[in-house]
């Protein structure tokens, strides 16, 4: 069981830096520049392990209580690691943000890195609420509380990752500023398209999925469902909604103005676990939450 965690602790945070290191020295790279990138890859090839590990889940689970996957709980332990190293990368890109600007010498002085600290937390206060939330909460929720019971929705909670890779190509647009080409226009409808499907539409169908598996309404589910179940979903989807908000002003914006100021698209993340914010004021998240 902790050797999992052990190797989620050392393959997350040893991939960034694997990745920063190489951009720096293949690519010229600068530090801060290279720490952004190197975010973004890590919280992309997060998202496609946890996709991946939710559609084998899935395919594998017929009866949606019952039946049980090793992946499921392997991978749990493997990725909330993963909700922690995120908060202090989230929290490199901030920084290197404030330097790019002039706000902040490198982080020499105590006091100043304390102020570093209190603005990263006031700006990122809800990505970063969520990424504990995932660790605190939704960790024993799913490993233990559960005790067992529905793999099935476990895998399609990974799913949520899904949307990950495109608002995290989407930031890395911005910060060299390609705003405006075609590749970010296309990618931000792909964003638009996989966040609703694996973020805002995800809990109803959790309920949806039960309710049929119990031959019951959906509008009961509620009611006879665990309470940690309804809990997660009453503080994680309204997130989604409200990031997916702010996808739908940013996209509208990018098909409609053509001002020179960076879109408001990527002010959200996937991650539900899924997501994170390094470019713009975040998001989920978030991703999984983004």
């Amino acid at each position: 069981m902790w050797g999992l965690v052990a190797a989620g602790s050392v393959f997350f945070p040893g991939l960034f830096l694997l990745s920063k290191q190489a951009l720096k020295q293949l690519m010229g790279w600068s530090e801060g520049d290279a720490a952004v990138v190197s975010t973004r890859l890590v919280s992309s090839i997060q998202s496609i392990m946890a996709s991946s590990a939710g559609c084998i889940i899935i395919a594998s689970c017929r009866d949606v209580i019952e039946d049980r996957h090793w992946l499921t709980d392997a991978y749990i332990l493997f990725a909330t690691p993963y909700f922690a190293y995120d908060i202090y990368a989230m929290f490199l890109c901030y920084r290197h943000k404030l330097q790019v600007k002039g706000h902040e010498e490198a982080g020499q002085s105590i006091g100043l890195m304390g102020a570093t600290v209190i603005g990263y937390l006031r700006r990122e206060f809800l990505m970063v609420l969520h990424h504990i939330f995932m660790v605190t909460f939704c960790f024993p929720a799913s490993l233990l509380w559960r005790q067992g019971k529905g793999d099935y929705f476990q895998g399609v909670l990974f799913l949520a990752e899904l949307s990950t890779p495109s608002v995290s190509l989407g930031k890395v647009l911005i910060q060299y500023k390609k705003q405006h080409t075609l590749l970010h226009k296309v990618n931000g409808v792909v964003m638009l398209l996989t966040f609703f499907g694996c973020r805002v539409l995800l809990f109803p169908y959790l309920y949806y999925a039960y309710g049929r598996y119990a031959s019951m309404p959906m509008y009961r589910v509620p009611l006879v469902a665990p309470w940690q179940c309804n809990l997660g979903t009453a503080l994680l989807w309204p997130l989604q909604l409200y990031w997916f908000t702010l996808i739908c002003r940013g996209a509208l914006r990018l098909f409609t103005e053509r001002s020179n100021s960076p879109p408001a698209i990527l002010k959200a993340d996937g991650n539900v676990g899924p997501a994170n914010s390094c470019t713009t004021n975040q998001t989920a998240g978030g991703g999984r939450g983004e």
